[in-house]
């Protein structure tokens, strides 16, 4: 596929592709307060209809807590559910606008607080990431419990941000986890050790800042033409490492739309991403 001349854009290859271990810090410092309120108990059908947050104590193993966060939509399930990995020395409320965003179009959204990588922990180790995808199917497998009727266990996606995005990579690839049906990569590229993208394909969309020094484009080019899958990759010319808040709106609509085509079948969302993602001619999709 060619490369920019200068600013021209790379216009959308998604009609048919869509049809058919050095980071530095990922994110800046979290919110003081937690985002929202936590609900009662989903048990009763009145209370499965209310928006709100709720918290898990899960662990996997003495030494991996895995305290999560989880986004409920509005209305009655079972809904889809994205699970969400946070880039190093961050956690789930950092990026609360862009997952409360996803809550609020008809997902729940969860994200745990990776043990060695969150922005709190005691013993801070960025090479623990290879634990992580394990980490995650562990939560997932956990809410599919906790969140019984609420969650709709055939649609289940992975996203995630920097080491959360290299995690998701994991995810699709050595560690894969097959009962994921899209994903969704913010600044990733491939784990430390690269694995080819393996099961059944997947829907993934890549978003990438041109600028970002920490996961550059090449690296993030270069796993997005590692996929034989249906894809598609957000550029945004003047985005950094945090291109969901650089542009956050452009990235709210394209990733919002994107799990509304791949995990509830919306084709006129999958329609909308194009123009979702070129307001002002700020950014391509390819």
């Amino acid at each position: 596929m060619s490369r920019h001349n200068g600013r021209v854009l790379r216009r959308s290859v998604l009609t048919l592709a869509l049809a058919s271990a050095g980071l530095t810090a990922c994110s800046t410092p979290a919110p003081t307060k937690e985002q929202g309120q936590a609900t009662p108990s989903p048990s009763r059908s009145r209370e499965q209809r209310q928006a709100g947050t709720r918290e898990f104590a899960f662990n996997r193993g003495g030494d991996r807590p895995l305290p999560t966060k989880v986004w409920l939509p509005a209305g009655e399930g079972p809904f889809p559910l994205i699970y969400f990995s946070h880039g190093l020395t961050s956690q789930p409320d950092d990026y609360a606008e862009l997952l409360s965003a996803w809550a609020a179009a008809g997902f729940v959204v969860a994200g745990p607080k990776y043990p060695h990588t969150w922005n709190q922990t005691a013993a801070y180790d960025a090479g623990d990431i290879v634990n992580q995808p394990a980490d995650a199917q562990h939560v997932i497998t956990e809410l599919l419990t906790a969140l019984a009727g609420i969650v709709d266990p055939q649609r289940i996606a992975a996203a995630g941000h920097s080491a959360g995005a290299i995690t998701t990579v994991g995810l699709f690839s050595g560690s894969r986890d097959e009962r994921l049906k899209a994903g969704l990569l913010i600044a990733g590229r491939q784990m430390p050790q690269p694995a080819p993208f393996a099961g059944a394909p997947a829907p993934l969309l890549f978003v990438q800042g041109k600028l970002d020094k920490t996961v550059t484009y090449e690296q993030a080019y270069g796993a997005y033409n590692e996929v034989s899958w249906p894809k598609a990759f957000l550029e945004l010319p003047q985005g950094t490492h945090l291109p969901h808040r650089d542009e956050p709106s452009v990235v709210a609509a394209t990733t919002t739309d994107f799990w509304l085509w791949s995990l509830r079948g919306d084709q006129a969302a999958k329609d909308r991403m194009p123009r979702d993602a070129a307001p002002a001619g700020l950014t391509s999709l390819l």
